[in-house]
């Protein structure tokens, strides 16, 4: 039976919490192309979401703890947003490819 392995091949991108929503643009992978999937981690307890175009995360969608990375299908979203739990801290997104 084949294993495919997920691995981060390129730069993701940092985003500071707040009692504020910020948002940016999905990392692309290696070819430039939007990823399969992507990897979140947190320093501070976060809540993100991910979507098509600017959006705004609020304190009920996905909560990402720190010292625990979540590993999300893109599903063709091509946006994310993060907001603080209760502590401001930084949310770090990494594009991940298939090998």
């Amino acid at each position: 039976m084949a294993h495919d392995f997920i691995s981060v091949t390129k730069t993701g991108i940092q985003l500071a919490t707040s009692a504020t929503s910020n948002g940016a643009t999905i990392p692309l992978d290696s070819a430039g192309t939007l990823p399969r999937f992507i990897r979140i981690a947190a320093t501070q307890p976060a809540c993100v979401r991910i979507g098509t175009g600017t959006q705004t995360a609020v304190v009920t969608d996905l909560q990402v703890q720190p010292g625990d990375a979540v590993v999300i299908s893109t599903g063709g979203q091509t946006h994310i947003a993060a907001i603080q739990v209760s502590a401001a801290g930084v949310v770090q997104v990494s594009p991940m490819e298939l090998m």
